[in-house]
């Protein structure tokens, strides 16, 4: 359980499982995955606490064996984390790669080691980021690892929407991957911009032929440049007029 009342109900929204129904309730359309419960059994005692607690500092060692066997096995693979299950039986370690690992080999030799049931789990970048968790450049906690329930796929076509730059290297995250955040305002440049002319438009104003050099959606101003080369910055209402 992660959330409760209306931050749940935003959360819910957001993710867009749930449909139009409202919370807790989920599109019933064949293509749809029936939706999985579990029952609460009871509340943590201290000793499932301290269980929970020796497993995790557990698996901060077992990460570090599994990167040694990693590395002694050759694989171009990246060890991210690792799970274990409550009572021990299975063991989950996720990992990121550029390409299709064989790591048959690797598996025989971590079950040999643990005596337990290994899952080696691929997953993104922006999914290792959700699992360790950051600091983004805002100086906040990532939101990928404290409120979003998943990364959409987030492209060029989103920051050149805001006037951002296209350099991929100064818009994104610690994940290497495009701002998750660069979503969250594109729906508001998008409508802004249908008010105001193209950038490079030739527009017809008081003065004559005019072209948009520069648009600023926030002051509601255009910025113009007239074929002798003067520029002149113009409220969008008198642009229209």
């Amino acid at each position: 359980m992660s959330a409760l009342g209306v931050v749940a109900e935003k959360k819910c929204q957001r993710c867009g499982a749930c449909g139009d129904s409202g919370l807790g309730t989920r599109d019933s359309s064949p293509e749809s995955p029936a939706p999985s419960s579990r029952a609460i059994i009871r509340i943590a005692t201290p000793e499932d606490r301290k269980t929970a607690t020796d497993l995790r500092l557990n698996e901060e060692e077992v990460r570090r064996t599994v990167r040694d066997r990693v590395r002694q096995h050759n694989l171009p693979m990246k060890v991210s984390d690792a799970e274990w299950q409550w009572d021990r039986r299975k063991l989950t370690i996720y990992f990121t790669a550029e390409q299709r690992v064989d790591f048959r080999a690797l598996v025989r030799d971590l079950a040999g080691l643990f005596r337990t049931r290994i899952e080696l789990r691929q997953i993104g970048a922006r999914d290792e980021a959700k699992r360790l968790d950051g600091i983004g450049r805002c100086g906040r906690q990532l939101c990928i690892a404290s409120w979003l329930p998943e990364g959409r796929p987030v492209s060029l076509s989103l920051a050149k929407a805001q006037g951002l730059s296209l350099n991929p290297v100064q818009i994104s995250g610690p994940c290497g991957r495009l701002l998750c955040c660069l979503h969250y305002e594109h729906d508001f440049y998008v409508q802004q911009r249908k008010r105001f002319p193209k950038e490079g438009k030739t527009v017809q104003t008081s003065v004559g032929s005019e072209r948009v050099v520069s648009i600023d959606i926030f002051r509601e101003r255009v910025t113009l440049r007239a074929d002798d080369g003067a520029t002149r910055i113009v409220a969008l209402e008198q642009l229209r007029l």
